[in-house]
């Protein structure tokens, strides 16, 4: 059973920067592909940003794009997303995410039914 842990949440500034990280236990670690995603109070969960299974490629949702960069580590089974220039609309529990499946996937990575294996989130909350 694959477990996953966020953590590096906190309240910052605009303009501020924070690092999460998904630490992830219980299967091998790099043969996942992994998501973030983030829900704010009374909206739907959003896709952020993911990497697949073999670290090739990224993908980021239009409005992180320049400010949050996904990076992993396979020997400390963590996957980072380094979060600069927050804004206020960032505000959010921040979520990872693996699909059911290692390797290749099949799906887009962007959606939320493409994950299997959650973590209880952090939240990041930027004020003004």
């Amino acid at each position: 059973q694959l477990q996953l842990r966020e953590s590096g949440g906190g309240q910052v500034q605009t303009g501020g920067s924070l690092r999460l990280s998904c630490v992830k236990s219980g299967q091998t670690f790099s043969a996942h592909a992994t998501g973030w995603f983030r829900q704010a109070p009374g909206k739907e969960r959003e896709f952020v940003a993911a990497v697949t299974w073999n670290g090739r490629h990224t993908y980021y949702a239009d409005f992180v794009k320049g400010r949050f960069t996904l990076s992993r580590d396979d020997d400390r089974l963590t996957v980072y997303l380094q979060m600069n220039n927050l804004k206020p609309e960032d505000t959010a529990v921040y979520y990872c995410a693996t699909p059911r499946s290692t390797g290749p996937f099949s799906g887009t990575l962007l959606s939320l039914n493409d994950y299997h294996y959650w973590g209880q989130g952090t939240p990041v909350t930027v004020s003004s």
